[in-house]
């Protein structure tokens, strides 16, 4: 059964509006269901993966946007690769760029922000999915989903400056907007069945963390909650790269 609810036929895509840099950080990790759409939309994936050696642009001239995943690693691990992430993703939100960071990425987006990136005080874990509620400004920008997907044990507190758009209720911080144009979600909406089939798999001795839910309440919450993620996904991705076409003079 596939629940995927798209607002556009598959197909052929708009036309070519240039390349997003898309950063991920293990060899066989993907963009996922968030590649798809911004495909779908006319877009090119730039993928560098840093942690494999692969080089990170000097500037941003030649991209419409910048995209950073999640990972197995803690932003607080001392790698090289890491810090120019973090650096990088500075450069980012002082160009005021399209920025969008999932979990990882988004805690890379808070440290940078000076923020403190860390475990649950009670030591509890997300990885399932969780009840997700809109902040005022939040829900001024788009309707959200109910629930989302997660896969962490780390959080982040909100940074300085920054608007929080969402809260939970483990992690009280779970999206954030940094000026006009940047946005960090600690949740997975590019997550594909097929993902979770692997990452419940390959992960499974994760799921006795405190706080994680059991392999099979992953499943009832994709049949139960994705399309609505989906809904949410197609909304925000549309105001989101619709911040890289530039104005006509």
């Amino acid at each position: 059964m596939d629940t995927r609810v798209d607002s556009r036929p598959l197909g052929e895509p708009d036309e070519d509006r240039g390349p997003i840099l898309t950063i991920l950080h293990q060899a066989h990790s993907t963009p996922g269901r968030l590649g798809r759409l911004i495909e779908l939309r006319g877009y090119t994936l730039d993928v560098r993966r840093p942690a494999l050696g692969d080089a990170l642009p000097e500037h941003l001239d030649d991209h419409r946007g910048v995209l950073v995943f999640g990972g197995p690693m803690s932003v607080n691990d001392p790698l090289p690769w890491l810090k120019t992430e973090i650096d990088f993703v500075g450069k980012a939100m002082a160009a005021d760029a399209p920025l969008l960071g999932v979990c990882l990425g988004a805690q890379l987006m808070a440290r940078q922000l000076g923020a403190r990136v860390g475990r649950h005080a009670g030591g509890l874990s997300e990885m399932g999915y969780y009840p997700l509620r809109p902040t005022p400004t939040g829900a001024e920008l788009l309707p959200w989903p109910s629930h989302v997907y997660h896969w962490h044990s780390e959080g982040f507190d909100l940074p300085a400056g920054a608007e929080l758009l969402a809260t939970g209720d483990v992690f009280p911080n779970q999206a954030f907007r940094y000026g006009r144009h940047a946005f960090a979600v600690q949740f997975h909406p590019e997550v594909t069945h097929e993902m979770m089939c692997r990452w419940t798999s390959k992960g499974a001795a994760k799921l006795s963390q405190p706080g994680a839910q059991p392999s099979h309440a992953h499943f009832d919450g994709w049949y139960r909650h994705d399309p609505a993620v989906c809904h949410w996904l197609e909304r925000f991705l549309d105001a989101w790269l619709d911040l890289t076409v530039e104005d006509p003079d």
